[in-house]
């Protein structure tokens, strides 16, 4: 294609994508997805300040965001990276390099999680060790620990799930008891506290995520914290690079001796460890930042609308499990998981009906049965009839920020026809 039929080209697809953006896929009848995406004015403010600035690289809205984030979870550092994943990644590194763990060491992980829990533990060359879930909180069972630690195990990962903590006294006493860390997954839970204490506190570092459909969204972005310096420095030079950490950023130049600017110049292209190239962009974080102003709303409409899905699918409690909270627990709902328990019915011809009538549903993090992982484990789930009976018949569905009065009443509707069909 030569430039002027390519220039030709992008006129048109910029003309259609200008038309389909005109048009708001929400008012085309009922299309009621697992998450949502809507950016404010406040956002839209910040990223064009954002561009304004010329900069994208590491900045003062990343600065502004991840001190924002941290303080919102009373951590003294966070780490703005581009994925959650990533920071799981990084955060197992870190402690990894930190406590000297050998390759093949163990880190126990819950049996229902979204596969990166586990994979990040597999690409830092350590092993995961599975261990049961809660049948009705869906979390990693505490009671479900102990069996699975050998000599090699070094941490427990804590995954808050699906917006509600784990049953965190009793991880912290069995990592006490055997000299394990904890790192805590809640890329799922954000802000939501455990007898009064907020997720990400009870470990070494913890991992969140920004992705698309989570408590909030910058469309790919993570985020770990921390109150150990020494591993806040070490995720912040994993993740560009494995650099000196005397220069992360730019900024680093600014306001020093010539001395201090002579040692920086020289340590600008110094690696100290193997690292990798996960940082996000200052728009990404411009767009958290607006939106980190608004999450007491944005949880307060979560529960709001999983409360009421609660209420008004109660009267089918003898088909199903519905979401229950863990005394002393705040659920933020990221989701509304929801678990088959009669065999009048299998899952797949309630999520097939749900789906055709234009709600979206997803599988509860199946991981034990994906094909990679029984390939490289074998089939593991009969040893896990918690996960195993999750993966079978459990779903979730979406209770998000944007779903109105109207579209909740058109999910319990929807229901109701499904159920009161079944005899």
């Amino acid at each position: 294609m030569n430039d002027r039929n390519f220039a030709k080209w992008l006129k048109k697809e910029l003309i259609e994508l200008k038309s389909e953006s005109s048009n708001n896929p929400r008012s085309k009848g009922f299309n009621i997805g697992v998450g949502t995406v809507e950016i404010s004015k406040k956002e839209k403010e910040y990223v064009n300040l954002a561009l304004n600035e010329n900069r994208l690289s590491y900045g003062r809205f990343s600065r502004a965001f991840e001190t924002a984030f941290a303080k919102g979870h009373n951590a003294k550092h966070a780490i703005f990276c581009n994925s959650g994943t990533s920071a799981l990644q990084i955060a197992v590194a870190a402690m990894k390099e930190k406590y000297h763990w050998n390759d093949g060491d163990e880190i126990i992980v819950p049996a229902v999680t979204f596969i990166a829990s586990s994979n990040v533990v597999l690409q830092n060359n350590l092993m995961p060790v599975f261990a049961d879930v809660h049948p009705k909180y869906y979390n990693l069972d505490p009671e479900k620990i102990e069996e699975k630690i050998t000599p090699r195990t070094r941490a427990i990962m804590a995954v808050h799930l699906f917006g509600q903590p784990c049953d965190m006294d009793p991880i912290q006493e069995i990592a006490q008891k055997h000299d394990l860390k904890i790192i805590e997954d809640s890329c799922e839970t954000m802000f939501a506290k455990y007898k009064g204490r907020s997720v990400g506190t009870f470990s070494d570092v913890a991992c969140f995520s920004t992705y698309t459909a989570h408590i909030l969204v910058t469309g790919v972005g993570g985020l770990a914290i921390t109150n150990d310096d020494d591993i806040a420095i070490r995720l912040r030079s994993l993740m560009n690079h494995g650099r000196d950490s005397i220069y992360l950023s730019i900024d680093d130049d600014n306001n020093k001796s010539e001395e201090e600017l002579k040692m920086i110049m020289k340590s600008r292209f110094s690696f100290v460890t193997m690292g990798y190239s996960y940082r996000a962009t200052e728009m990404e974080a411009a767009l958290g930042l607006g939106q980190i102003e608004l999450h007491e709303e944005f949880d307060t409409k979560r529960k709001e609308n999983a409360n009421y899905l609660i209420n008004g699918l109660k009267k089918w409690s003898a088909y199903m499990q519905l979401p229950e909270t863990l005394p002393g627990n705040e659920h933020v709902f990221m989701m509304f998981p929801i678990v088959i328990k009669t065999n009048k019915l299998t899952r797949d011809e309630l999520t097939s009906f749900l789906e055709n009538n234009k709600i979206e549903t997803r599988y509860m993090l199946p991981l034990l049965n994906q094909p990679y992982y029984l390939k490289i484990f074998g089939n593991l789930e009969p040893n896990y009839p918690a996960a195993q009976e999750i993966n079978n018949n459990g779903f979730y569905i979406g209770c998000h920020r944007s779903l109105a009065r109207e579209e909740l009443d058109y999910i319990i509707s929807k229901f109701d026809e499904f159920f009161s069909k079944i005899k």
